[in-house]
């Protein structure tokens, strides 16, 4: 009878415990990246519907799908990261996969159906392609994470929503361009991020056999690939701002030389909190420069 409870308690997950294998404190990812771009519209603020459910749908449902998918594929290795467990990332139970994976599929598939219905069709494929980007690096038959370099590449996933805005508003973006510049300035630096986080994990994912651009370039190497990549952000920001491509080259690049010089996984875990709170530091910065422009009617587009 208690065999037969707990698997009838496993046939659904709680919300408490998606909320914690999406976790929120990387949200900022998402949902900051979209906020930004309907600044980079020219717009302070938008009403349209479309743009308001994709920030709902960048909330929960979106981050459920990086990283409830993520979890379920890396369960060997987590089980043996240190860091798992909390707000870093949950550590499944064998009994919670197929619960996880029906509860994240429920969320996501609606959701992207009427967001369909809702956005324009660029808008809606870049969703997409977004979408199918992070189920790729997590599931076969790709499993992207699995393939060194390519695991890195697909995180430019995390850009797009940048783009959604102009694409979902294009009568109100100045003239209805895609913020080229940030655009590829975040892709890099999202390139970069995923190389120097995976660096503290090389031991867990060597131990369960697990290849990737950490594993295969070693802790120092990783760590000048890193710096390579928030290098190129930060020139890519340069024709936008200076002072955020400061900001991004003092902390990203600061952090990545840091490791450097220091190259063990336990350096690189120790330096993993700065680097999630990196997007608040920069984003900052080039939010608050931006809104300033958009206040005085001084902005005028890229």
């Amino acid at each position: 009878m208690r065999t037969r409870a707990r698997l009838h308690d496993l046939s659904y997950l709680p919300l408490r415990r998606l909320l914690v294998v999406s976790r929120p404190a990387l949200w900022i990812n998402t949902v900051g990246t979209l906020v930004m771009g309907v600044w980079l519209t020219g717009r302070l603020y938008t009403l349209d519907p479309g743009v308001l459910a994709l920030l709902l749908y960048l909330t929960l449902p979106f981050n459920l799908l990086i990283y409830g998918l993520n979890d379920l594929s890396d369960r060997e290795e987590d089980a043996r990261s240190s860091r798992k467990g909390g707000w870093q990332g949950a550590r499944l139970t064998v009994a919670e996969g197929g619960p996880l994976l029906r509860a994240t599929l429920a969320i996501n598939l609606p959701a992207l159906v009427a967001l369909a219905v809702l956005l324009p069709p660029a808008a809606s494929l870049l969703l997409a392609v977004s979408a199918v980007l992070f189920v790729a690096y997590s599931l076969p038959p790709l499993r992207l994470k699995g393939r060194p370099f390519l695991d890195g590449l697909s995180n430019v996933a995390y850009a797009l929503p940048l783009a959604l805005p102009a694409l979902a508003l294009p009568a109100l973006a100045l003239r209805g361009a895609v913020p080229w510049w940030p655009l590829l300035a975040l892709m890099a630096y999202a390139v970069g991020k995923h190389a120097f986080d995976a660096a503290q994990d090389i031991p867990a994912d060597r131990e369960a056999g697990t290849r990737t651009v950490a594993t295969v370039l070693g802790v120092r190497g990783t760590a000048a690939y890193a710096l390579a990549w928030f290098a190129v952000a930060g020139a890519l920001l340069l024709p936008v701002s200076l002072l955020t491509a400061a900001a991004l080259w003092l902390t990203c690049g600061g952090m990545a030389v840091a490791l450097l010089r220091d190259p063990t996984p336990v350096r690189a875990a120790r330096l993993y909190p700065l680097s999630i709170v990196t997007p608040w530091i920069v984003g900052a910065v080039a939010g608050v420069g931006l809104v300033y422009l958009l206040a005085r009617g001084l902005w005028t587009g890229l």
